[in-house]
């Protein structure tokens, strides 16, 4: 069957640890990979502010998973968001080749940024009359 490049970004409960965070996200992370999936890519965007409160809660974990899956596995990953209490919200979008090279460009910048080294300081000669 076909497979398409998907997107998707959720949000976490903060009353959770970072640790317990993260098992949330191996527990996607693994309910993708036995739906057949192939990650692609993954981003821990840590705690942010949320825009508007979600559940009395003004903050949350987010995380962002690109991954290559057949569309009908995407209805039984959704679903295990909507049951578990300790996602607030996801989104999970079909990526087109447009996105996909945008993606795929911002990482390409960000890795380069992090690569290169450091800009020396500039010297300021200061003279004496």
């Amino acid at each position: 069957m076909l497979r398409t490049r998907y997107e998707t970004v959720f949000i976490i409960t903060p009353v959770l640890s970072e640790e317990q965070a993260m098992d949330v996200v191996k527990k996607f992370k693994d309910l993708l990979e036995e739906q057949g999936a192939k990650i692609t890519h993954q981003e821990n965007w840590g705690m942010r502010k949320l825009a508007y409160p979600i559940q009395k809660k003004s903050t949350g974990f987010y995380f962002l998973v690109e991954f290559d899956a057949t569309p009908d596995s995407i209805l039984p990953f959704e679903t295990e968001f909507r049951r578990d209490e300790r996602v607030i919200r996801f989104l999970t979008t079909k990526m087109d080749k447009h996105h996909i090279a945008y993606a795929e460009s911002g990482r390409d910048r960000a890795k380069k940024r992090a690569d290169a080294p450091a800009a020396p300081a500039a010297e300021v000669s200061v003279e004496k009359a």
